[in-house]
């Protein structure tokens, strides 16, 4: 996709600890009428969506939306008999929210900007060495088993660099704050960084005392 043919007004789904990076895929259960009726309107024009991180501001009714989100491509839609919708989600590149559009809508639709991210339309692809891998993400391997999260990291040898270290930024147990530093790092180099960084911050006990039944 051109960045000429992006919209430059997206419905916005803001979902708390979540992040969906370029060229990858999510499966989205979608039960709240709002969303029913945003997914309704994006399967009848470009079938985009926009994810988004909320701020924690719980003391608000209408809580503050973080500046940068992932557009999302809905590549597969399902209606369930209980009347939800199951839908694939393709990130495609991330966005800047210049401002928040005032609607008759039941869900919210935002203004963007993806002037920023120019890149994300065309990925540098990178061989994955999965012993340099294995080095970088030994402790994140760690807390994924702390845990309790099952990864099957023998098939991310099949990925490119890339695809690799957005999946695992996506599936992390961190913060909805970290998770939204990877979302914003400029590119792959600095992603892997910054997770290396966020990392450190955990306690030797986090990874080293712990019993893994």
């Amino acid at each position: 996709m051109k960045k000429h043919d992006l919209p430059k007004t997206i419905p916005v789904f803001p979902l708390s600890n979540f992040i969906i990076f370029p060229y990858t895929t999510v499966p989205l259960n979608i039960f709240e009428p709002r969303y029913i009726e945003m997914i309704n309107d994006s399967m009848k024009t470009n079938k985009m969506i926009g994810l988004i991180q909320p701020k924690n501001n719980n003391d608000s009714l209408i809580p503050g939306l973080h500046k940068i989100g992932c557009l999302g491509k809905i590549t597969n839609f399902k209606d369930t008999s209980d009347g939800r919708y199951m839908v694939d989600l393709i990130g495609i590149t991330r966005f800047e929210i210049t401002k928040e559009i005032k609607n008759t809508k039941p869900y919210r639709i935002c203004e963007t900007n993806y002037d920023n991210f120019e890149l994300d339309l065309t990925p540098e692809k990178k061989k994955l060495k999965f012993s340099d891998l294995e080095l970088i993400f030994k402790d994140l391997k760690l807390l994924f088993e702390k845990k309790g999260y099952i990864i099957n990291w023998k098939s991310l040898e099949k990925q490119d660099l890339n695809e690799t270290i957005n999946a695992l930024a996506m599936a992390s147990p961190f913060s909805l704050e970290e998770k939204q530093i990877l979302l914003e790092s400029k590119n792959l180099e600095a992603r892997k960084d910054k997770i290396s960084e966020i990392l450190s911050t955990y306690s030797f006990d986090d990874f080293h005392n712990t019993t893994i039944q």
